[in-house]
């Protein structure tokens, strides 16, 4: 698969996302400088282009557009067992890029 020699950090931001609001809303469980892993019940089909707000502890603000690469749907009623969410590749930062690389692993 794809990008799998790609450093993963693992860290929880609150993220909003959606197409063209953020209506929708999840977590992230890791980071990467190309993307992000949004644990979520409400995925999205491959390929779908949107828009993604996270909010750090301290509640600083990145936004950036983003394209979802795949994802994984599950019963409701198994949301809090079984990881749900979408994988999702940064197309672009509209706000707080240093921000997010600074949430990233020194290399």
């Amino acid at each position: 698969m794809e990008n799998r020699g790609i450093l993963r950090s693992k860290k929880r931001l609150t993220v909003r996302f959606g197409i063209d609001e953020f209506k929708d809303m999840g977590y992230t469980e890791d980071i990467s400088p190309g993307g992000l892993f949004i644990q979520t019940a409400k995925v999205l089909k491959p390929g779908t282009r949107l828009q993604v707000q996270l909010t750090t502890r301290e509640g600083k603000m990145v936004l950036l557009k983003g394209q979802v690469r795949w994802a994984k749907r599950v019963p409701p009623q198994l949301v809090r067992k079984i990881k749900a969410g979408m994988g999702v590749k940064i197309t672009e930062f509209l706000e707080g890029e240093e921000i997010f690389r600074s949430c990233l692993p020194e290399e």
